[in-house]
């Protein structure tokens, strides 16, 4: 079980996993094509574990180079990050979503079936529930019809797996249903570095704070919640990269005996984004430049998560605090911006 590929290994929360693997001591090959990633990462990966992970620089669409991966190397599991990420883009085009989220799995699953590969943690996203009838949510809520095309690949992408699942007589397959990942590892050396302009809400606030851009946009302050804006579970990168391998050694050791499984990453606990920017303000003491702006396209109102299920099944659970994500945010962005 040593030999774990982890596609978009260089990406944000896949070169969180990256390291979280190497402590527990495995074998980490790495696929990504930088097209969202930065290859200092590596460096960096390097720096923090004392071991460089082996690299791939590909494109997964490409399905004779996965092949000729799967032929050349010896597998045992996969960790399966590598995906087009960002809602409102997908809004915007979304074929390209289609393609980079949906092919590059298809591609790997019939490699793990050529190859004999029986175990897939797929990263998977909240966004498969939409906006959720009750709160908090749990694994018996109905996927709903999805808000954004990005939705829509991760829920096409889990009945994918689930078919091959059920069409296989040995394979395995976990879905991480992550809400929302903020923060950065302790060392500050690796974090949340988008390429172009952030889609996601951390890295806006953090790179608004160093002064790379000139003003966050709080999208929307008429939602029926308390402060009239957006309500999300934030987690800490670390505490979902660990989930990762608590997934991959709970398919190991004889749990997800349905051969198929489904679990909420969250705290539990919802914020505003509202309540992130003033925690943010809180906790480093940088005012920051925000203004309210229209409603996004395809945000959902409200959602956070019932991880009970994961802390039962899989003995995890999220430990560390709104403060602290923050914090460590903040402290990788200054870090980065001061090499």
């Amino acid at each position: 079980m040593k030999n774990i590929l982890v596609t978009g290994g260089l990406g944000y929360i896949g070169s969180h996993t990256v390291l979280e693997l190497i402590a527990r001591g495995y074998e980490v090959f790495v696929i990504d094509n930088l097209s969202n990633s930065h290859i200092d990462t590596l460096d960096r990966i390097e720096k923090i574990s004392g071991k460089r992970p082996a690299f791939f620089e590909f494109d997964l669409c490409d399905k004779d180079r996965v092949d000729k991966f799967f032929s050349q190397n010896q597998i045992d599991s996969v960790i399966h990050f590598a995906a087009s990420k960002a809602v409102g883009e997908s809004m915007q085009v979304p074929l390209k979503y289609y393609r980079n989220n949906l092919l590059p799995l298809m591609n790997i699953l019939e490699a793990m079936i050529a190859y004999n590969v029986d175990r897939i943690v797929f990263s998977s996203s909240c966004t498969v529930y939409g906006q959720p009838d009750k709160l908090p949510v749990d694994e018996k809520a109905p996927v709903q019809k999805a808000e954004s095309p990005y939705g829509n690949t991760k829920q096409i992408s889990e009945e994918m797996i689930a078919d091959t699942v059920r069409a296989s007589e040995s394979m395995k397959a976990i879905s991480l249903r992550y809400f929302n990942p903020i923060g950065a590892h302790e060392s500050a050396l690796i974090g949340e570095l988008p390429i172009g302009t952030p889609n996601c809400l951390v890295p806006y606030v953090t790179q608004t704070a160093i002064g790379v851009r000139e003003q966050l946009t709080i999208h929307g302050d008429d939602y029926d919640t308390p402060d009239g804006t957006c309500i999300r579970d934030y987690l800490h990168i670390v505490d979902l990269a660990e989930a990762h391998i608590n997934a991959i050694e709970y398919m190991h050791d004889g749990g997800n005996k349905d051969r198929i499984g489904y679990f909420n990453l969250g705290t539990g606990r919802g914020y505003s984004v509202q309540e992130v920017v003033d925690e943010f303000e809180k906790v480093t003491e940088q005012k920051l430049n925000y203004k309210i702006g229209p409603r996004r396209e395809g945000d959902v109102e409200e959602v956070y998560a019932d991880p009970s299920l994961a802390e039962k099944e899989l003995k995890w659970k999220a430990k560390r605090g709104l403060g602290e994500m923050l914090k460590s945010a903040w402290e990788w962005e200054k870090n980065y911006r001061k090499n």
